[in-house]
């Protein structure tokens, strides 16, 4: 491993004992709970000298009464000791796990919208389930290893100096080469660990696509496809771990050969030493106990280089996501009553890797109060002018000015305060109704919750359901039709008594007596709040105060329903078309 990938390894490690900080009493009980039970074990192998020597050899009296009490108290302090180790380190771990995993959805949810586009959503939650725990368990069974094995090891090799150097040096001999292999070794598992992390990211990417287009999948008879996406993903996360596995055991398997290889050189030379009487039974007892102690500290030694790699790798992850960005918010202005004006000046906006510009020179005034619809074809820039409203992308060039002041110079929540909006895409919660229509108000009484139902006329709807407001709805309410999704949102929407509506194709999944139903709330609440209209059926914005047609990123027309159809221009020509589609 380079001195760079060293220096980082530290810096990523150092990084994680920082969250130690406010348990770091817990944290050395911890350790020093670890170290006691860790030097009971050089301690039972040197009473096999007394009770071979004194025991069996010299038939003391003493050593018959003594021995045995020793042992049984050696083995009481050590079940303590580990007891309150295992029990400090579970909690600690625990807790740290639960801190990255906040702290990580924390980040999440305030990450700007492009960084959704550009990543899978799989990967994400892999990040916040998998990756961060991989860091608290690798973490901390590194601590245990490094601090537990150590102390074993310093022990037992002072004990086994103790007994006869000369052997002792001949053990010591090997571990450089061990070392040696720990370096060559440790490269390797830190780069099939981060494989392995993209592949369970890629997997649950995969999972979650099948959950979310299940019916799509079934329409389109996708089940072989899907099956081979995900076992593709799953065989090569599979290979991967093999590898990881494989690389560890040859590791742990050369290590073993040369300590091994050691112990036998160290029992040729005892055996030497006992025929001249150098060497006492009890001592070669000792001082082979002592040696077989040796092993399994320096096998978990060896090892510990896959879990520290994997947990580096996990933490290299887990950093990297807590060290992006979040959505600008330098904005300190607060405007004391929002009238709703919005101005949009000299505006462009191109999406990163696009051929063409979605926003080109767009140039709309949008009075207070007043509604204004946006129509025109697919990829016309309808909807990506509506969000840059709330600032989920920022133009590259240009303004957008909310009472004369510019979005930018607002605070992100206090822009948002003034904003509801209503997609063609709902998004519900795995929750209440009233939940859902209340979300993100802690403060709003059932009465409320009420009124805005009814207003979006789903009361009706609502109340025949089995407990009513407090029926749950599953996942983006999958147990509602596609009606009743629309009209929770709107109520969503109403509730919130926001002076600026953006409505995004709001009525597209509803049938027709729904949709009356639904626009006459619609209109209701439209009155005296400035709405941004995106509209693909055009007899619903035919009552707005101005219809604005654009084209690939352009505004072409803009009038009312009457003035446009009059200047036989775009949109009487999308008006004319739609009228034919639909008789």
């Amino acid at each position: 491993m380079s001195d760079s990938s060293q220096t980082a390894s530290w810096t990523l490690y150092k990084r994680l004992l920082g969250y130690l900080k406010p348990q770091w009493s817990m944290f050395l009980l911890a350790l020093l709970s670890m170290m006691l039970a860790a030097a009971t074990e050089p301690a039972f192998a040197y009473l096999m000298k007394p009770l071979i020597d004194d025991g069996f050899v010299g038939k003391s009296a003493a050593a018959l009464y003594q021995l045995p009490l020793l042992i049984i108290g050696l083995f009481l302090l050590r079940g303590t000791a580990s007891y309150i180790n295992e029990y400090l380190t579970s909690r600690l771990s625990m807790d740290l796990v639960a801190r990255l995993r906040c702290e990580m959805f924390d980040r999440l949810i305030r990450l700007p919208s492009s960084y959704f586009a550009h990543n899978n959503s799989g990967r994400l939650i892999s990040r916040v389930g998998y990756d961060a725990d991989n860091i608290a368990q690798a973490g901390f069974n590194v601590i245990t290893v490094v601090v537990k094995d150590s102390v074993i090891l310093i022990g037992l090799v002072i004990q086994l100096l103790w007994l006869d150097w000369q052997l002792t040096l001949v053990c010591l001999a090997v571990m450089p080469l061990v070392a040696l292999v720990i370096r060559v070794v440790s490269k390797r598992l830190r780069r099939l660990s981060s494989h392995s992390q993209e592949m369970v990211g890629q997997m649950n990417q995969v999972v979650s696509e099948a959950v979310e287009g299940n019916r799509v999948i079934k329409v389109y008879q996708g089940e072989h496809y899907e099956a081979g996406r995900f076992a593709a993903t799953a065989n090569e996360l599979a290979r991967t771990n093999v590898k990881q596995t494989a690389t560890s055991a040859a590791n742990t398997a050369v290590t073993q050969f040369l300590i091994a290889f050691a112990l036998a050189v160290i029992i040729f030379f005892a055996m030497q030493r006992a025929q001249r009487n150098d060497f006492t039974a009890g001592s070669f007892m000792a001082f082979m106990t002592a040696m077989m102690m040796l092993l399994p500290s320096v096998k978990r030694i060896t090892s510990v280089a896959q879990l520290l790699q994997r947990g580096l790798a996990a933490a290299e992850s887990v950093f990297s996501f807590l060290d992006e960005l979040p959505e600008p918010d330098a904005g300190r202005q607060r405007l004391s009553a929002v009238r709703g004006e919005l101005a949009f000046r000299q505006l462009s906006f191109a999406y990163p890797g696009a051929e063409r510009q979605a926003l080109d020179g767009i140039n709309l005034q949008i009075p207070a109060g007043k509604t204004v619809a946006l129509v025109g074809s697919s990829g016309s820039g309808k909807t990506t002018l509506a969000n840059l409203v709330p600032r989920f992308y920022l133009p590259d060039s240009g303004e957008i000015m909310l009472d004369g002041v510019d979005l930018n110079a607002l605070p992100l929540a206090h822009l948002r305060e003034q904003l509801a909006l209503v997609s063609q895409d709902v998004v519900l919660f795995n929750d209440t109704v009233a939940a859902n229509i209340a979300y993100g108000r802690q403060d709003v009484d059932r009465e409320r919750i009420i009124d805005a139902a009814r207003a979006a006329n789903a009361l009706e709807f609502i109340e025949a359901m089995p407990k009513g407001f407090d029926t749950l709805i599953g996942e983006n309410g999958t147990r509602l039709s596609g009606g009743q999704r629309q009209r929770l949102a709107i109520a969503r929407a109403i509730l919130k008594n926001a002076p600026i509506l953006i409505l995004d194709e709001a009525t597209s999944a509803l049938d027709t007596q729904s949709e009356r139903l639904v626009q006459t709330a619609l209109d209701n609440l439209m009155k005296s709040r400035t709405t941004l209209v995106i509209a693909h059926r055009l007899s619903t914005i035919e009552n707005a105060d101005s219809i604005v047609v654009m084209q690939h990123g352009r505004i072409v027309e803009q009038g009312t329903h009457q003035q446009l159809l009059a200047a036989a221009g775009a949109y009487a020509q999308l008006h004319r078309l739609q009228f034919k589609e639909e008789a």
